[in-house]
């Protein structure tokens, strides 16, 4: 039986991109782990002919993928800090938010948003699910609920008086599987003249520059804004302003109102956008061929690269185990033969494993003692913060790579950078 869209009930039976099988990208092995099978699942990308949503085919329930050991912390990235506190302070200035106001954030992780929010004597609640980062953000004195948001949660905290002014979420509309669900729980937690918004990696650029490596379970949909208009629009939301941002490889920020406020009018930059994603064929079907052979030569590049430095004797090592690591490691089949271990700053991924590659995560300090030749950045988003943290390295001649959208190789003289 084919898979329905999750938003539109529609048949899918058009593939996106097909990475084979994977474990979930943020089930990092402890050393007892490591002793035991890991789950993998197929991860396989669906794209509806009806509403264009491209979405995960389903085989992982959300709650297996975002359980008590959740291991992505927000906190550990400069960047995405300096981010937030922008959001803050402009949410603030744009919409005259202050001590009267109560603010949301679904998806709080561990604070690193609603700390800013706390420290302007705004009340603030946080809506997040996995225990690890909520204990985190309660550990800031933030008041945090340990729940998946949806209806029945924002029927419960309208009906306790606890309406928001403002409502963020941040890369969280990905990774619900009832997406339907989550946007009306907006709509009813809303004031008739609050304001959401949500902050997501926009589809287009994922096509544009074969950002295939940001596919894996936890992220249930891959969203335009052509998809997500009708996904709100079906829910209670009108948008009523749209922002690009770099974050995340290229990001849309999403203005919605209750479709029964009428405090916003929509700007001239959301038809602008939703005119832009037509043009370029996100609402057909030709709008998503080419995708998976263009996918096979970044993998295939990588691993030539990896063997040719191998061949050389030369040294490998990477940065960042993040997810999207974790998806091109294993589409690549890369173990730590090729790649010996993947530093991190986050205290809680390290002397754990990468999930179906088993590398070993190591601190950073770790690189600096073995001095490898080439540094494999991950997280390519975040190219420029890592390479400024690793100075020290690159000093005394190592080199770093990324691999999305096609290979790089940063001061490559023998070895050779794709085309």
């Amino acid at each position: 039986m084919s898979m329905k869209c999750r938003h539109c009930r529609a048949p899918l039976s058009m593939t996106l991109a097909d990475l084979g099988s994977a474990p979930p990208s943020n089930a990092y092995l402890s050393q007892e782990k490591l002793q035991s099978a890991e789950r993998w699942f197929p991860l396989r990308v669906l794209v509806c002919q009806a509403c264009w949503l491209v979405q995960t085919e389903d085989f992982a329930a959300a709650d297996e993928l975002f359980d008590a050991g959740y291991a992505y912390f927000s906190s550990y990235s400069s960047t995405w800090l300096e981010h937030a506190k922008a959001y803050v302070a402009e949410m603030v200035r744009r919409f005259g938010l202050g001590p009267r106001s109560f603010v949301v954030e679904v998806a709080a992780n561990d604070g690193y948003l609603l700390q800013h929010v706390q420290a302007r004597g705004i009340p603030c609640l946080g809506i997040e699910p996995t225990a690890s980062t909520a204990a985190a953000a309660r550990e800031k004195r933030i008041d945090v609920i340990g729940d998946f948001f949806g209806t029945a949660l924002a029927s419960r905290l309208a009906g306790e008086g606890r309406q928001a002014d403002l409502m963020t979420a941040n890369n969280v509309l990905a990774h619900v599987p009832d997406i339907n669900d989550f946007v009306a729980g907006f709509a009813t937690l809303l004031t008739t003249s609050g304001v959401a918004t949500f902050e997501f990696p926009h589809l287009r650029n994922l096509l544009d520059n074969n950002q295939f490596d940001t596919i894996y379970h936890e992220h249930f949909s891959y969203l335009s804004l052509s998809a997500v208009e009708a996904i709100f629009t079906a829910n209670g939301l009108f948008i009523f302003d749209v922002e690009e941002l770099p974050t995340h490889g290229g990001s849309l920020r999403v203005f919605a109102r209750r479709r029964d406020g009428a405090r916003h009018a929509r700007t001239a930059r959301v038809e602008a956008l939703l005119a832009g994603e037509q043009a370029a064929g996100l609402t057909r079907s030709d709008g998503y061929a080419e995708f998976q052979s263009r996918v096979e030569r970044v993998k295939n590049d990588f691993l030539e690269f990896l063997l040719e430095a191998k061949r050389a004797g030369r040294t490998v090592a990477a940065y960042g185990a993040a997810a999207k690591g974790n998806t091109l490691l294993n589409y690549a089949g890369v173990r730590s033969d090729l790649v010996q271990c993947v530093a991190d700053r986050n205290p809680f991924k390290q002397g754990h494993w990468m999930p179906g590659s088993r590398i070993p995560i190591v601190d950073e300090q770790h690189l600096t003692r073995i001095r490898p030749d080439f540094v494999v950045i991950l997280p390519w988003n975040l190219r420029s913060e890592v390479m400024n943290q690793l100075q020290h390295l690159r000093a005394a001649g190592c080199r770093f790579v990324t691999a999305v959208p096609a290979l790089e190789i940063t001061g490559a003289s023998e070895l050779r950078t794709a085309a």
